[in-house]
């Protein structure tokens, strides 16, 4: 899935951690780390966390080479809807033919095949669903965002999280930005009051689109149930619309400086760029914080001349500024000079591929992503609802509301 900018360059500010050199030694470690027998279902002392793939397109595959490259991890087993798909994988793996799955239930016969934990990459409308029988098969859950594309498919993610740490399970969610060292510090510093009291900001996610080969597959029948699924990427139920699906890196990390969710938002949008899909290709929305804090939030997904994931928020004594693949900083009474973020998209991955590894062998199931994924994905929800119905929606109407999307999978196997 996936599909941030590639084209970050590395940069440090003065004293700032040498990343590369701490990922490599982490890395290393972690990969000669003892996994304790009861962390582990049917692994002994020593051995590998044996991994299973769900989702085997571009997003399985690229993250499927970071879980290999990291040396923790057995990649035994692999399910995806289409065929070519799980055999592209399980060549590139070199997993057992026996072990690869297709059809919509292939998960189902992956997690009876007794792996330790699982990798989600499937389309979004299918993660509640899939989380929720990983967790009851007693696996380890590594998850993509966003986490759900519907308020009842968050609120399953919410329950799955908290019923694995019950059950002494990790749950992870995949959000590259939190584990860069640039935002973790700087967001920490806003939040213990560095810029003030917060007054207004905004959030920005500009890029053309990444789904230009998913809406040539579509385009010879683009009423084929096979083929929608191949472009789920263009369709709103399957992904969630951009604001949910796209989106979500900078209304995560607008929700994580702010440290609260949205209690208004009022939206527009459409699609004009192309004549395929669900999916608008523009949002523009106002969020409405407690304490009348206004966030404006601009998207696009079209056109070439500037890439940029950003979220930037005022206070009464500065303003924090940060970018996906850019620079990270605050400005103003108590600066930081913070750095230039180095490959987020890439090595937010192996840090969280390295966390997963280190909190199942270490025994640490408090799962302390999960809450927070779930409420940037609601809020871009909120923000969905309030575009599309060009009205004011409040958090408590979208919840009382529930409102469930309907795939319509009518003509795909079981």
């Amino acid at each position: 899935m996936a599909r941030k900018l590639k084209n970050e360059d590395s940069g440090r500010s003065r004293g700032a951690i040498n990343r590369r050199k701490f990922i490599a030694g982490a890395g290393a470690a972690l990969s000669f780390a003892v996994i304790k027998p009861e962390a582990v279902r049917g692994s002994q002392a020593n051995s590998k966390i044996s991994l299973g793939m769900i989702g085997c397109g571009g997003r399985g595959q690229w993250i499927g080479a970071l879980f290999q490259k990291h040396g923790g991890y057995q990649l035994s087993a692999c399910a995806d809807y289409f065929a070519d798909r799980a055999d592209a994988y399980g060549n590139k793996f070199e997993v057992d033919a026996s072990r690869r799955f297709t059809g919509l239930s292939g998960y189902k016969k992956l997690l009876e095949g007794k792996v330790d934990a699982i990798a989600i990459e499937s389309p979004p409308y299918f993660h509640p669903e899939q989380s929720a029988a990983g967790v009851e098969a007693g696996v380890h859950i590594y998850l993509a965002k966003p986490v759900a594309v519907d308020v009842p498919g968050c609120r399953t993610i919410e329950e799955s999280a908290k019923k694995a740490s019950g059950r002494k399970l990790c749950f992870v969610v995949d959000f590259q930005t939190r584990t860069d060292p640039f935002y973790v510090e700087a967001v920490k510093r806003v939040q213990a009051g560095d810029i003030g009291e917060m007054i207004s900001g905004e959030a920005v996610y500009v890029a053309p689109t990444p789904f230009a080969a998913q809406v040539a597959q579509l385009r010879p029948d683009p009423g084929d149930s096979e083929r929608r699924l191949r472009a789920w990427g263009v369709d709103r139920v399957l992904s969630g619309d951009i604001i949910t699906e796209q989106n979500i890196h900078s209304l995560d990390v607008m929700t994580w400086i702010l440290d609260q969710a949205p209690v208004r938002a009022y939206g527009a949008g459409g699609l004009k760029s192309r004549d395929l899909g669900t999916c608008w290709d523009h949002f523009s929305v106002i969020y409405t914080f407690p304490k009348n804090l206004i966030m404006t939030f601009h998207s696009k997904q079209y056109g070439r001349g500037i890439d940029d994931i950003c979220c930037r928020i005022y206070g009464m004594d500065g303003v924090i500024d940060t970018h996906y693949t850019g620079e990270v900083n605050i400005k103003g009474k108590t600066p930081y000079e913070g750095g230039k973020v180095d490959n987020v998209f890439t090595n937010g991955a192996i840090r969280n591929i390295a966390t997963f590894h280190r909190n199942i062998t270490g025994g640490d199931f408090s799962n302390p992503t999960a809450a927070p994924s779930v409420r940037s994905n609601l809020t871009t929800i909120l923000g969905r609802m309030a575009a599309i119905r060009r009205a004011e929606v409040t958090w408590d109407e979208m919840m009382k509301a529930a409102e469930k999307l309907d795939p319509q999978l009518t003509g795909l196997k079981a």
